[in-house]
C-alpha cells in the first residue's frame, strides 16, 4: 500500500521495499495544518498502565496535560501502584466505565489487543475523541484501527521509541521520552487536528516526532529493534542449551561479563508483547532473521576453512557499522 498526500518518491528504500514510501517531513507540512496550541486534555484514558503507559501518565499529571488521567488494566495491585506513583488520578479495571468523557485514549497494551478494545468500548467515544497507541509494530494495525473508528473519532498511530527491558508501572520514570524518537504514522484518513495533538503530546513529554509511512515503520523497526531481539533471545536460549549439557556440573553464567550483559538486556523483554509485535510484523522479521541466518553462515564458513581474512573482514565490516550508531 502506498499512502499519497506528502509523500516523496522515488526513494531509494522503494527499490529494497516495494510499495514503501517514507513520509517526508518538508514536504509533508503542505499537507499538515500546523496548529499553534496549548496542548490539553479534559480527560485521559490509558489502557494499559505499565511501563510505557505510566510514563506518559506521569508526565500529564506533573505537567497538568489532563484534568483527569484514568488508567484501566487487570491487576488490581498494579492500577494501586500507579496510583501511589502518581502515574493515574484513578482507574478502572472496566474499560467501559472509563470512556463517558474521554477524549484521548492511548492504547499501551500488547498489540494482538488493539482490536477487540476497539470493538468494546470504541463506541462509546464522544465526537472529536482521539485514540492513540504506543505499539512497536504499524501497518497492518493502523489499517485495522482506522476501519474500526466510529464516526467522528480519530485514530494517530504513534510510537515512542524508549524503553527498557523491565516492564510494569514500577518500573515507569517522568524522564523516559526525554530526548526520545517518537514516530507518528499518518495515513490520507488521518484527522490533521488529532494529529496535531498527538504531536504536540509527545514534544511535551520531551520527544522529537517525526512522520513516516506505518508500513516503512514495520521495515525499519523490524531491522533496528524486533531483528535485534529475536538476536538476544536466540543467543540466550542457545547458552541456556548449553548449559543443560554440562548437567550441573557449571554454571557458565558465573563466567560471564559485561560482553554478555550489554549483548542480551533486551532477551529480558515482555514475552507477551514480543510474541505479538514478531506475529504481526511477521514478513519483515522473516526476511530478517533469514538474512541474520545468511551472515551466520559466512561466519561459520570462514572459521571452519580458517579463513582468517574472510573473518577479519566480517569483523572489521561490524566494527565499523558499529560506530555510525549514535
Amino acid at each position: 500500500m502506498k499512502y499519497e498526500s506528502g509523500l516523496v518518491s522515488p526513494n531509494p528504500l522503494t527499490v529494497c521495499c516495494p510499495g514503501l514510501e517514507i513520509f517526508d517531513e518538508t514536504r509533508a507540512t503542505r499537507y499538515e495544518k500546523r496548529f499553534s496550541m496549548m496542548i490539553h486534555f479534559k480527560k485521559v484514558t490509558i489502557i494499559g498502565v505499565g511501563l510505557i503507559g505510566g510514563s506518559l501518565g506521569m508526565i500529564l499529571k506533573r505537567d497538568g496535560l489532563a484534568d483527569q488521567v484514568i488508567g484501566v488494566g487487570r491487576t488490581i495491585e498494579n492500577l494501586e501502584l500507579a496510583v501511589k506513583l502518581e502515574a493515574i488520578d484513578r482507574y478502572e479495571q472496566d474499560p467501559e466505565q472509563a470512556m463517558p468523557g474521554t477524549d484521548l485514549v492511548i492504547l499501551a497494551t500488547p498489540v494482538e489487543s488493539y482490536a477487540s478494545h476497539l470493538k468494546r468500548w470504541g463506541p462509546l467515544l464522544e465526537e472529536g475523541a482521539i485514540v492513540s497507541d504506543v505499539g512497536s509494530v504499524k501497518g497492518p494495525l493502523v489499517e485495522q484501527a482506522e476501519s474500526l473508528m466510529p464516526s467522528g473519532v480519530h485514530f494517530v498511530g504513534a510510537h515512542p521509541i524508549a524503553g527498557k527491558e523491565k516492564s510494569g508501572v514500577g518500573a515507569a520514570t517522568i524522564n523516559l521520552y526525554q530526548q526520545a524518537l517518537c514516530l507518528v504514522t499518518p495515513t490520507p484518513q488521518t484527522n490533521q487536528e488529532a494529529l496535531e495533538k498527538i504531536r504536540a503530546l509527545w514534544e511535551s513529554a520531551g520527544s522529537t516526532v517525526r512522520s513516516i509511512d506505518p508500513f516503512l515503520h514495520d521495515w525499519i523497526l523490524g531491522a533496528v529493534s524486533h531483528l535485534p531481539h529475536i538476536a538476544a533471545f536466540a543467543l540466550m536460549n542457545t547458552l541456556d542449551d548449553l548449559q543443560q549439557q554440562t548437567k550441573g556440573d557449571v554454571d557458565l553464567f558465573n563466567f560471564s561479563g559485561g560482553g554478555l550483559r550489554d549483548t542480551t538486556r533486551i532477551a529480558a523483554s515482555s514475552p507477551e508483547m514480543w510474541r505479538d509485535i514478531f506475529l504481526w510484523n511477521r514478513d519483515n522479521v522473516v526476511k530478517m532473521i533469514e538474512s541474520l541466518e545468511e551472515h551466520l553462515k559466512r561466519m561459520k564458513s570462514y572459521i571452519q576453512q580458517h579463513d582468517e581474512a574472510g573473518v577479519k573482514d566480517e569483523i572489521v565490516r561490524a566494527r565499523e557499522a558499529r560506530r555510525r550508531l549514535k
